[in-house]
Parts: structure tokens; sequence; C-alpha cells
């Protein structure tokens, strides 16, 4: 006690500024969560009351943020626009053709053969072989019933949409035996077998772009070049406006050749 008042000495003492620490600031870490989510909410109310071109260009980004996939030059699609605009139907397609399959009776038996991938070109359907030859006859261009089942599911599925359509044909690097006719012509026989399947099925001849034979230049499992995976048939659904980048690529490298 103070000598001349009597009263009580009183001493404050001051917390440390570690306290803060000894909760790991945890709820520092919720709080900037919670505005990364607040942030994201705005763009997402944004977007949906933007216009569809603004919509096109912000997806068209992120897609593809290096800009590596837009077009150089004026299409009927607009200029600058990416040629991944349809990806999100391309996804659609891609899970609506999953829920396709599995209705087929003889799916289970086959689930591990058919690969469904978005890629830079688009959606990419792969029939993959089995030893026995799950979709083509061994070492024959011609399809089997499960073949010509499945091709017919896709008909059905790529009829809807505008998209062109791209054909591959694959083999393994087994030797076919025939000096006349290699695995590059059955290959190509291949693709084209398809293409002739799904034109009967209802798709527009004008919606097949391409048709590819490549051999066994383009293997699955390229550490087994045997491997029966390696024969498959690619059906590809291109993303809008690639067939025209292409070909207007091919006309100025023409024009540009012939400048010279």
């Amino acid at each position: 006690m103070s000598a001349k008042t009597g009263a009580p000495i009183i001493i404050v003492r001051k917390r440390s500024a570690d306290h803060d620490d000894a909760h790991g600031g945890a709820w520092k870490v919720a709080y900037a969560d919670f505005v990364t989510a607040m942030m994201a909410l705005f763009i997402v109310l944004w977007l949906l009351s933007a216009s569809e071109k603004v919509q096109k260009a912000v997806g068209g980004y992120f897609l593809d943020p290096t800009g590596k996939g837009r077009q150089t030059g004026t299409t009927n699609s607009g200029a600058g626009e990416t040629l991944t605009l349809n990806r999100e139907n391309l996804q659609t397609l891609k899970e609506k053709l999953e829920e396709v399959l599995k209705q087929i009776p003889a799916f289970q038996h086959m689930q591990n053969q058919i690969r469904i991938t978005l890629t830079t070109e688009g959606l990419r359907v792969d029939l993959i072989e089995t030893e026995r030859g799950l979709f083509f006859e061994t070492g024959n261009p011609k399809p089997t019933e499960a073949g010509i089942a499945l091709l017919k599911v896709l008909a059905g599925e790529l009829v809807k949409l505008p998209n062109k359509i791209a054909i591959e044909g694959h083999t393994d690097s087994r030797p076919y035996g025939r000096p006349d006719y290699s695995n590059w012509e059955l290959s190509a026989d291949r693709a084209n077998a398809a293409r002739r399947a799904l034109a009967e099925f209802g798709l527009d001849q004008d919606r097949v772009s391409q048709v590819r034979g490549f051999a066994d230049q383009r293997l699955l499992k390229k550490d087994d070049p045997t491997n029966p995976s390696n024969r498959r048939i690619s059906i590809i659904v291109r993303n809008t406006g690639l067939d025209r980048q292409e070909e207007a690529a091919a006309v100025g490298s023409a024009a540009a050749q012939k400048s010279q």
C-alpha cells in the first residue's frame, strides 16, 4: 500500500502478441476462404447476367489460358474465338454416352474396352480391341456384331450435334502377313468401315471430315507394341471451327509457297 493514501497498488500486465499465434492463425485462413468464396459467387452472378459472347470469352480463357488454341483468322463463328466453345456440349455428350452405353446388355463385358476422353481436338471415343477381336474381326476390316451395335448407339447421339467427325484406325505392330496389304490398309479400311456403319445408322455423310489410318504409328502401349490394346478405332467429335482453321491454314500455306 502507498504510505500516503493507503490504496492498493494495481499492477497491469499486458499480454504478449504471441497469444494470437498460439491459435495458429486459423481464423485468418477461414476468413480468406470466405472472401474467396464470395468473390467466386460474385463472378458467377456476373457471368449469369452477362451476354453470351462474354460468357464464351471467359469460358474460352479458362479452357485455353495460353491462347494456343485460338483462331488466327475470321470465320463464321467470329474472329478470335477459341475452338473449344462447344466443350460444355462435348462434356454433356460424354456423360450421356456413358449413361447410354450402360444400357447395352453387353456393356458390362466391354466397358474396359471403351474409353471416352476430352482432348484438344474434341471428344474422343476409343473402341479398344481384345486379343480375340471385340469390335472388328481379327485381321479383318469387318465389324463384329458388338461393333455394329456400339456404332449404332454412337450414331444416335452424334446426329444430335453439328460438329464434324473424324474417324481413326490403329493397329498393333504385328506385321499383317501379306505383301499387298499391310497395317496401313487395315487401319484405314477399319476406319472407313466405321464411317459406313455410322452413315447407315443416320449420320450425315457431310459430317465426316476426315478418315485416317495410322497403322502402328500411334500406339497406346508404346512399351508393348504388339499388345492388342493398340488395335482400336477412334471416333472424334471435333471442336467447332477446327476444320475451318485447318483449311484456312492449308490455303494460306499454299498461297505463301506460290508467291515464293
